[in-house]
């Protein structure tokens, strides 16, 4: 396997049918890590988090040319101005990352990224500091690996909870797996959307509708609350018109929305790839607490997923209690930092 380095954002944008069907084998597959969610980080610069960013894919090729391990990085600087590199997606935006490649692609990779970087490369000082690697992933073991072998220091830590739900092949299965007493809740709760005074209806984006209007309908529900309203800046909501139009071209955006009298009440904005349903994120209008609309919601989009033989929901980082409510189990995504 060869190494090379590129910093062209016209080369990234080239990349787009290597690199997804590179994912299809990968170790880590989601969503975060497709070349159209990649490139809309990247063009964004995370929604503004990265202002100060340099573009350096490292990219290994087999002999025959084709591309085998992708570690998408950035070159940026800690609060002490030291350099340092992380994953495309860092930190806030994307909840899962790793590098690309099958398990024996980068058992080869990484030894030769760290030679690399230690090396050949102006970057040699730089740290590798990558948030969000799931705690299950071999990148973790391989890298600590090739870290120790050439005396780099290593630092891990457990981040942050993802929890997820193995569905079941019906709905009444899926209800007979989560707690009884929030079996009966969720029921209940659907039960009263379905006799309440106003109408409720709900909905999936549809891909030949106005999704500008649905994205900025869905982020005005989200910036109701007053510390999503700050994380919304101009950058930001660039950012989720882009990945939206990205994630509705390569078929894989779901935009659901729950409106009571036709006016939104509820908004999630999902994944739909590889077999699961990945929970982006969630707005929220407060003067239909009483309905628990994004209850009603998740369990219309459980339902959803369930006929759509979707193995799995993925609530993604964060600890909320609903996510446990609806049967969540705990899976970690960790940080590790490589220093010389």
């Amino acid at each position: 396997m060869q190494i090379s380095f590129e910093r062209d954002e016209q080369y990234f944008q080239q990349l787009a049918a290597p690199w997804d069907r590179l994912l299809e084998k990968s170790v880590t597959r989601a969503p975060f890590l497709l070349h159209a969610f990649q490139l809309n980080w990247w063009r964004t610069r995370g929604g503004g988090e990265w202002p100060q960013a340099e573009l350096m894919l490292a990219l290994g090729h087999e002999p025959d040319g084709e591309l085998a391990a992708i570690a998408p990085l950035f070159l940026t600087g800690d609060r002490a101005e030291r350099p340092i590199l992380m994953l495309l997606g860092s930190i806030e935006i994307a909840d899962v990352l790793d590098l690309i490649g099958s398990r024996d692609a980068l058992e080869q990779f990484i030894p030769m990224l760290l030679e690399s970087l230690e090396q050949g490369l102006p970057e040699r000082r730089a740290s590798l500091d990558l948030y969000n690697l799931p705690e299950g992933s071999i990148t973790r073991e391989l890298m600590r690996t090739a870290a120790e072998n050439r005396g780099w220091t290593i630092k891990e830590q457990r981040l942050q909870p993802s929890p997820y739900v193995a569905l079941s092949t019906s709905w009444d299965a899926y209800l007979d797996n989560i707690d009884s007493k929030q079996r009966r809740e969720l029921k209940r709760k659907m039960r009263r959307a379905d006799s309440y005074p106003a109408s409720v209806e709900w909905h999936l984006s549809q891909a030949d509708g106005n999704l500008h209007a649905e994205v900025d309908a869905f982020l005005d529900l989200m910036a109701l609350d007053p510390e999503k309203r700050s994380f919304l800046t101009e950058s930001m909501r660039a950012h989720f018109h882009g990945l939206a139009q990205a994630a509705a071209d390569g078929g894989w955006l779901q935009l659901a929305m729950l409106e009571v009298s036709g006016q939104p009440a509820f908004g999630y904005f999902n994944f739909d790839y590889d077999g699961k349903l990945w929970v982006y994120n969630s707005g929220f209008d407060p003067d239909h607490a009483s309905l628990s609309p994004g209850w009603v919601l998740m369990g219309h989009l459980i339902q959803w997923a369930i006929d759509h033989q979707i193995r799995e929901v993925d609530f993604l980082r964060g600890d909320e209690e609903y996510k446990y409510r609806l049967g969540g189990i705990d899976r970690w995504v960790t940080r590790m930092v490589l220093s010389r």
